[in-house]
């Protein structure tokens, strides 16, 4: 029973450096694009979140296999949470009429 609170715990840190990772992650395709040099951008931004990575699960898990599943299982919600968070902006701009896409179902 005393693995519950630590499993719990481990599950939010794997949700902190999932946010933090797919954050980084968006706001270097932001910063990247729009460079003269995307190659440091991006090549910078994948070292930096790797180790930050390497060093929170080590950390979290303490060598135990269960702290790192749960860990990695926080990781992934924190991925499908950022995206949809990201991708939900993008979907709530106007949609265009249905004027542009009633002429395919049109026939001549």
């Amino acid at each position: 029973m005393n693995d519950i609170p630590a499993l719990a715990l481990a599950c939010f840190g794997g949700f902190l450096l999932g946010a933090a990772f797919f954050a980084g992650l968006w706001w270097t395709i932001q910063k990247g694009v729009a460079s003269e040099r995307p190659a440091f951008w991006f090549l910078g931004s994948l070292i930096l979140r790797i180790g930050l990575i390497v060093a929170g699960f080590s950390l979290v898990s303490q060598g135990q296999w269960l702290r790192l599943g749960v860990c990695f299982l926080g990781f992934l919600i924190a991925r499908v949470v950022v995206v949809r968070r990201l991708t939900r902006d993008r979907t709530e701009e106007p949609t265009p009429s249905g004027k542009e896409a009633s002429h395919a179902t049109e026939s001549r």
